[in-house]
C-alpha cells in the first residue's frame, strides 16, 4: 500500500481546510489597556493602600471587571459566564451561578469564572478500519455546561488564557478514540456511505461520559449538544482511485453501449433523413418548374396588365392637365378681375376718406378760430374790468391807506438809496403829519437834504 510518488490532493485540501476553519473558530482578544492614573495625592494614597483604577482579569475568554480598592472590591461578572466563589474558612462555596457578581476580598477570597457559551470542538481522527485501510475522519462536537456545580469539581479550568482548553483537549482525545474504535470494525465502503453508526456510537459514549448514566452524579456536569461527522477520506490515493474504478468502469461501459445505441439510432435516421430529403429535393424541385413556369406567365399577363395600365394613366394624366390648365387660367382671369375691382373701390373709399379728413380739419380750424377770437373778447372784458376795479379801489383809498402804503414802501427805497458816508440829523417841526399834505412834506424835505448831501459829495 506504498503511494510513494502520489499525493492525495484532497486529503491535503480537507486538512488545510481544517486548519482554516481552526484558526477562524479560535478566539482571539486583545489585552485590555489600563489607562494611566493620575498623579497627586489622591492617588498615591489609593496606590498605598491597594486600590486604584478598576481592574480586569487580563485577556481571556471571560471580560471581568474588579472594581474597588484593598479587600473592599468588586467582581463584576458578565451575564453569559459561570462563577464560584469561595472564601477561607467556608466548606461551600458563597456564591455560584451564571452571570453572579459579588463584593471580594482578595486576602481570604477567592473565585474562578468559566465561559457559559456553547464550545465547538473539532476532531480529525486518523482511523485504521476493517481491512486494515488509513481513514480520515473529520467531524465536531458542540457541548455546554449543564451543572456547573458538579462541573467546576472534576474538571480543570484553572487556565488563565482559555479556561476550556484542557476540557476542549480531554472530549477531543475521548472522541478521537471512540471514533477509532467504531471505525476499526467497519469497511472502508461503509465508513465512506453511511457516517450515522459512527455519529450514534459517538454521542452515547460522549454522553455517558459528560452527562453520566440517566442524569446521574456520575457524570461531569456537561451537556452534549450535538455531534456530526463533516468528511471521511481514504488517507491512500491509490486505494481512493480503486474504489472509484469499479463505479467508473461500470459507469463507462453503461456510456458506451448507450453511445453505440445512439450511433445505430442515428445512422438509421441519418439514412432515413437521406431518403426523405431526396425525395423532398426532388419534390421540391417539380414543385418549383411548375411554380417557375406559373410565375413566367403571371408576370407576363402582370407585365401586359402593367402596360396598359399605364398608357390609359397617361392618356387621363394628360387630359387632366389640360383641364386643370384651362381652370387655372379662367382662374387667373376671375382673380384679375375681382383684383381691379378691389382697386376700384379702394381708390373710391381713399378718396371719400381724404375728402371727409379735409373737411373735418377745416371744421377744426374754424372752431379753433371761434376759440380764440372768443378768447381774446373775454381777455379784453377782463382787462377791461381789471381796470375799473383797479380805478375804483385807487379812488377809493384814503389818506391814511396812502400813507401806510408809504411807509411799507420806505424800506425798499432806504435799500435803494446809496450808503451814505456821514449822518446829518434834520429836524422837521411844526408840520401835521396826521394828514397827507403834511406828511409829503417832511418826504420832500428828507430827499432835498439828501440831494444836497450828494451834491456836496460829488463836488471836487
Amino acid at each position: 500500500m506504498s503511494t510513494a510518488g502520489k499525493g492525495n490532493a484532497y486529503l491535503d485540501q480537507v486538512v488545510a481546510q481544517q486548519a482554516v476553519l481552526e484558526d477562524d473558530l479560535r478566539a482571539r482578544r486583545a489585552p485590555a489597556e489600563q489607562p494611566p492614573m493620575a498623579a497627586g495625592p489622591l492617588a498615591k494614597r489609593e496606590r498605598a493602600l491597594g486600590g486604584g483604577q478598576p481592574d480586569r482579569s487580563g485577556p481571556g475568554p471571560v471580560d471581568v471587571r474588579i472594581t474597588g480598592f484593598w479587600r473592599w472590591k468588586n467582581v463584576l461578572v458578565p451575564p453569559n459566564a459561570y462563577v464560584v466563589h469561595t472564601r477561607r474558612g467556608r466548606d461551600r462555596p458563597l456564591h455560584i451561578g451564571l452571570g453572579v457578581s459579588f463584593r471580594f476580598n482578595p486576602a481570604i477570597d477567592s473565585f474562578l469564572v468559566v465561559p457559559g457559551a456553547t464550545q465547538t470542538i473539532l476532531i480529525n481522527a486518523y482511523c485504521v478500519c476493517r481491512e486494515l485501510q488509513g481513514v480520515l475522519v473529520q467531524g465536531y462536537v458542540q457541548w455546554g455546561i449543564q451543572a456547573f456545580p458538579i462541573a467546576y469539581r472534576k474538571l480543570d479550568f484553572g487556565d488563565p488564557e482559555d479556561p476550556m482548553r484542557l476540557v476542549n483537549l480531554q472530549l477531543r482525545e475521548q472522541a478521537e478514540a471512540a471514533i477509532k474504535d467504531k471505525v476499526a470494525t467497519m469497511g472502508v465502503r461503509d465508513v465512506l456511505s453511511d457516517k450515522q453508526p459512527i455519529i450514534e456510537e459517538l454521542t452515547a459514549r460522549l454522553r455517558a461520559v459528560a452527562e453520566g448514566e440517566d442524569n446521574s452524579d456520575q457524570g461531569l456536569g456537561l451537556r452534549i449538544v450535538t455531534v456530526q461527522i463533516k468528511e471521511a477520506v481514504v488517507s491512500s490515493a491509490q486505494l481512493w482511485e480503486n474504489l472509484q474504478k469499479p463505479y467508473r468502469a461500470e459507469q463507462g461501459q453503461v456510456a458506451r453501449l448507450a453511445e453505440l445505441r445512439s450511433e445505430e439510432a442515428i445512422a438509421e435516421r441519418e439514412m432515413a433523413a437521406a431518403r426523405l430529403k431526396e425525395t423532398l429535393r426532388l419534390e421540391h424541385e417539380r414543385e418549383l418548374a411548375e411554380l417557375r413556369a406559373a410565375n413566367e406567365a403571371a408576370l407576363f399577363d402582370t407585365e401586359v396588365a402593367e402596360r396598359l395600365r399605364r398608357t390609359r394613366r397617361e392618356h387621363d394624366d394628360s387630359r387632366a392637365v389640360a383641364e386643370l390648365e384651362a381652370e387655372t387660367i379662367r382662374h387667373g382671369l376671375r382673380m384679375e378681375r375681382e383684383r381691379h375691382a378691389e382697386e376700384a373701390e379702394t381708390g373710391r373709399l381713399r378718396i371719400e376718406r381724404e375728402q371727409e379728413l379735409r373737411r373735418l380739419e377745416l371744421d377744426g380750424e374754424l372752431r379753433l378760430t371761434q376759440s380764440r377770437a372768443l378768447a381774446d373778447h373775454e381777455r379784453a372784458l377782463l382787462e377791461v374790468e381789471r381796470a375799473r376795479l383797479r380805478a375804483d379801489i385807487d379812488n377809493a383809498q384814503t389818506p391814511a391807506s396812502l400813507q401806510a402804503r408809504l411807509i411799507e414802501s420806505l424800506p425798499e427805497i432806504m435799500a435803494k438809496l446809496p450808503k451814505p458816508e456821514e449822518l446829518r440829523m434834520v429836524s422837521f417841526n411844526g408840520g401835521d403829519r396826521t394828514t397827507v399834505s403834511g406828511l409829503l412834506t417832511e418826504l420832500a424835505m428828507v430827499v432835498g437834504v439828501l440831494r444836497s448831501a450828494i451834491d456836496g459829495d460829488d463836488r471836487p
